[in-house]
């Protein structure tokens, strides 16, 4: 009766048919994107771009524009200087990465502070509400998951190089650099992309869990981005139907799906092997 209701609700709602929308474009991004993370192991160059996201969320949401653009414009700004940090190797890294990331938050809430009123759209954006989402907002994602799409296919073979000997692809006469920062900068869009479905705090979690579950199954780079985006809409629609009919919150609902699944493949993956 329960999942009778959320269907229902999605023929007849049509908020929760853009919000199911968003969310499973914000699986496909991160199917998309985040094999490359898994396999390079740069989960925490991610959860550095992510948070600093605030920052610029918090300084758009005082100057009266919309933090989505802001969130843009702060995640490349980020990737990039993180990127740059990462290549230099620069002494303590992922100390620097850390202060990075806490100096971001700490702009953000700032900012927010400062702002008159309540930040009721900050909030959901930090802990994920699909069924806030605007509803002009499904096609320019639908855009941008399109161009991220075509991107990668442009240079998939030279990135799958990078990824997996970086020194060798260097030596082949391949970008290494420039293909690391455009990797970045990919991921630094995917977050805010992913950030819609689950929010800010959770989002490395729905851009690495899927890949990382499909990396127990397939050996291909590319099998694991059309895996991980399935598993990833999967957990996107099992989370929102139990938050609709348990009235729990979606980010969340949708990250205990993600990691349980994930835990379970993991425990397959151990049994069978």
């Amino acid at each position: 009766m329960a999942l009778q209701d959320f269907f229902y609700a999605l023929a007849h709602q049509s908020f929760l048919l853009n919000a199911l929308i968003v969310g499973l474009l914000a699986a496909v991004a991160g199917g998309l994107v985040g094999p490359y993370v898994v396999v390079k192991r740069i989960g925490y160059l991610g959860g550095g771009i992510a948070h600093t996201v605030l920052a610029g969320m918090g300084i758009a949401y005082f100057l009266g524009a919309s933090p989505i653009l802001g969130a843009f414009i702060c995640a490349i700004i980020a990737a990039l200087i993180i990127g740059v940090i990462s290549l230099n190797q620069a002494d303590h890294e992922d100390t620097l990465i850390s202060a990075f990331w806490a100096v971001g938050m700490a702009t953000g809430v700032l900012f927010i502070s400062q702002t008159p009123g309540y930040a009721t759209n900050l909030t959901s954006y930090l802990f994920g509400n699909l069924l806030l989402t605007p509803s002009g907002l499904a096609p320019l994602l639908a855009l941008v998951v399109a161009v991220i799409g075509a991107l990668l296919l442009f240079v998939h073979k030279p990135l799958t190089a990078v990824i997996f000997d970086d020194e060798f692809a260097r030596l082949r006469g391949v970008p290494t650099k420039a293909l690391y920062l455009l990797l970045l900068c990919l991921v630094a869009i995917t977050v805010v992309i992913l950030l819609q479905a689950v929010g800010l705090i959770m989002v490395i979690a729905l851009l690495t869990l899927p890949s990382a579950l499909a990396g127990h199954h397939v050996g291909s780079l590319g099998k694991m981005m059309l895996f991980a985006s399935i598993a990833g809409g999967a957990f996107v629609f099992i989370g929102m139907g139990i938050s609709w009919v348990s009235d729990l919150p979606s980010g969340a609902t949708i990250v205990l799906v993600c990691g349980v699944s994930y835990f379970f493949s993991l425990l397959l993956k151990r049994l069978r092997s």
